[in-house]
């Protein structure tokens, strides 16, 4: 586990032990769909859990077993590459229904591996149930039980306050201070691999035609001129009808790790075959966390000599990113070098703005232009007012507007405001958030 890459906890086991109960828990969401059906989780959730101060990336997989209760095959190689992926394991286990042969394998292969498991016995309501369904586990010969209620609670504040504690004693790895981190996203055979093979002008990945050739992210670090980048080369993300392969699923958390830990992300799109579905649901994984975000129309070469296909082709890309209206668009051919050299001026301006911040009296000086051009709505009978502003972060820009009653403002206004953040702080290139709160009133005595 490293510093610079969030750390991965995998919630794993048979099914309908209680993962995704436990991963609604712990995300404080009902994002997982809970049914007594076997095999209802069929893709991966994943969250950001925090912790007392100890944040990290949960992720709730399928049920690991076959119909007959043991693991084989394609089953047992998700196994091993959820065991693989995570950083820490949480190894579910149904306390009513005792050990069965399937857990004895998910523990065989367990303990091939050299990192932390809690195994975690779970539907356990209370301490006299603890004392009657627990004994029955003692086999398993395991250094710690965790007796849990994943549905009710009990047990779950000393198990989290263990695994907080655990992750605070990881590993740090440093990077050069101030390196930029960049995560290339896209469709497989997109040509990420290749992209990064241009940039830093020699073979560093595995380039193929065939898709699928880059299971894990790859990390490369460039230190160009004063300045380092830290290269994130990903799986391609399928399409969900297209990710029935168990490692092809696996991949797709690789990616969305790797966005996770990067500045901004470059999707790569095909000019060949244009934007597709898929493409807006990559582009919106990175919206989803924040990231600035430029997109690669690559393999232009093969439009190269068609003026009309490259305005339709650019005409499409615009009208299927209005939710990124943001995002520099450049062309570029991975093959030929066209168009490389003006990746990295890009960078420079979108992560300068992704980190850049704004005094709070000129902050408050462009809401005042802004309200006096463009006042608030009524609001049950009255006119919402808006007192004033302050940056509450970086990366992206984030606001904070107050106002008398800020579930009034209607999401036109919002994007108006935005806009005007946008436009009178120079943030053409990258996300901006504004979150109106309510001025706090002072209690009379």
């Amino acid at each position: 586990m490293t510093s610079d890459s969030p750390t991965l906890v995998a919630l794993i086991g048979r099914p309908n032990v209680g993962k995704s109960t436990l991963f609604n828990r712990m995300t404080r969401s009902r994002n997982a769909l809970v049914d007594p059906t076997p095999g209802v989780t069929r893709d991966r959730h994943y969250a950001t859990v925090t912790w007392e101060g100890t944040s990290f990336l949960l992720v709730d997989t399928g049920g690991i077993a076959d119909e007959d209760d043991t693991i084989t095959g394609h089953i047992r190689t998700q196994a091993m590459r959820a065991i693989e992926e995570a950083d820490l394991i949480l190894f579910l286990m149904d306390g009513r229904q005792g050990l069965i042969p399937g857990d004895l394998e998910i523990v065989d292969l367990l303990r091939r591996t050299e990192k932390k498991v809690f195994f975690v016995v779970n539907k356990v309501d209370s301490p006299e149930q603890e004392a009657l369904l627990l004994p029955p586990f003692y086999e398993l010969g395991v250094e710690t039980l965790w007796p849990l209620s994943a549905d009710h609670g009990f047990g779950y504040r000393t198990l989290m306050a263990a695994l907080a504690g655990e992750l605070a004693g990881s590993e740090i790895r440093a990077l050069p201070e101030n390196t930029v981190r960049l995560a290339f996203l896209g469709r497989p055979n997109v040509g990420k691999s290749s992209m990064i093979n241009a940039i830093i002008g020699q073979e560093r990945m595995v380039v193929s035609d065939i898709s699928g050739t880059t299971r894990d992210s790859v990390d490369t670090l460039l230190t160009r001129d004063r300045y380092s980048y830290l290269l994130i080369d990903t799986a391609g993300i399928r399409r969900k009808g297209k990710t029935r392969d168990k490692l092809e699923k696996f991949s797709i958390l690789k990616a969305l790790k790797a966005l996770a830990r990067c500045d901004i992300a470059l999707v790569l799109i095909d000019a060949a075959e244009g934007i597709t579905e898929q493409d807006t649901r990559v582009i919106g994984y990175t919206q989803e966390q924040g990231r600035a975000l430029i997109l690669l129309v690559n393999k232009w070469d093969l439009v190269r000599d068609d003026r009309k296909r490259q305005k339709l082709l650019l005409e499409e890309i615009r009208m299927a990113t209005t939710f990124v209206p943001f995002a520099p668009v450049l062309r570029v051919s991975a093959r030929t070098g066209h168009g490389i050299a003006r990746i990295f001026p890009e960078i420079g301006r979108v992560h300068r703005q992704f980190h850049a911040r704004f005094p709070t009296a000129a902050l408050n000086r462009l809401l005042e232009a802004a309200v006096a051009h463009h006042e608030p709505p009524m609001y049950r009978g009255r006119r919402l007012k808006l007192f004033y502003t302050a940056q509450l972060g970086t990366a992206p820009p984030t606001f904070a507007v107050v106002a008398s009653q800020p579930g009034g403002i209607h999401f036109s206004y919002q994007r108006y405001l935005t806009n005007r953040f946008r436009e009178g702080l120079g943030l053409d290139r990258v996300p901006v958030r504004l979150l109106f709160k309510e001025r706090s009133r002072k209690k009379k005595r």
